[in-house]
């Protein structure tokens, strides 16, 4: 990321109540402005990350999604809408992006992230934001966050509960040292409300764009876990484990 982009009249405009939050400012939102986010994938948690970012002048978004919207889709992922059923879903994620902030750059990817193409995702990009529901994809853009050096916010949720951590590559704990295997229990699809999901993805939204401008207090080494069936909040402190699979030993590869 480098702060070399001047704002327009019209984009302090825009931005300009944002730029009022204290240690922020024009500066951060410059910063925002000359900065490139990769977020995978872009439903229920991932449109409303991507959405926020939007609206909040990230410049550059590099979206992994594939396949066409279906009904099941709607109840979680505003991005989506019901005239474009069974239309693609990263086409209909660009177009309601560029609604809301037709200055925006979109890299739209019709494709879950995998061994093909975590590398080359990630390197596009200055600030991972993980919202994949397999451990699969989630596993390779950590694996890929770590060898690249890039920040990562890793975001989950599950019925009425949600949890976002920070991943700094070499300074913090690494999603494999919070999982260092694939979970047996996990499934494909999951109970859902998409009021939990956009709940965990506007808070990641906010980590993203902390890490990216450089202010606030950003949730490394920690894990925030909450529960909406009676809003319960807790903060569970981790550490990074020297005999990580991925991290452990940050000469050689994951």
């Amino acid at each position: 990321m480098t702060n070399d982009k001047h704002l327009t009249d019209e984009e302090r405009a825009i931005w300009q109540w944002q730029m009022w939050v204290r240690d922020f400012g024009e500066s951060g939102q410059t910063i925002l402005k000359d900065s490139s986010v990769l977020i995978s994938r872009c439903g229920g948690v991932g449109g409303t990350v991507a959405y926020q970012l939007a609206a909040a002048g990230v410049g550059r978004l590099v979206i992994a999604h594939r396949g066409n919207i279906k009904p099941s889709d709607l109840n979680r992922q505003l991005l989506m809408t019901h005239e474009a059923l069974g239309t693609s879903r990263i086409d209909s994620i660009e177009r309601r992006l560029k609604q809301l902030n037709p200055r925006l750059e979109i890299v739209g990817v019709n494709e879950n992230v995998d061994e093909s193409n975590a590398a080359s995702l990630v390197e596009q990009a200055d600030v991972v934001v993980d919202c994949a529901p397999m451990f699969e994809e989630r596993f390779l853009l950590n694996e890929y966050a770590v060898r690249l050096g890039k920040p990562m916010v890793e975001c989950a949720m599950y019925d009425l509960q949600g949890q976002i951590t920070t991943i700094l590559p070499s300074e913090t704990a690494c999603l494999r040292c919070l999982y260092p295997h694939f979970p047996s229990e996990w499934t494909r699809e999951f109970p859902v409300f998409g009021a939990v999901a956009g709940t965990v993805g506007c808070m990641g939204a906010m980590e993203a764009i902390k890490v990216i401008a450089g202010f606030g207090e950003l949730l490394v080494n920690r894990l925030l876990i909450f529960d909406l069936r009676d809003f319960s909040f807790r903060t569970i402190h981790v550490q990074r484990n020297p005999e990580c699979a991925c991290c452990g030993d940050m000469t050689k590869h994951c």
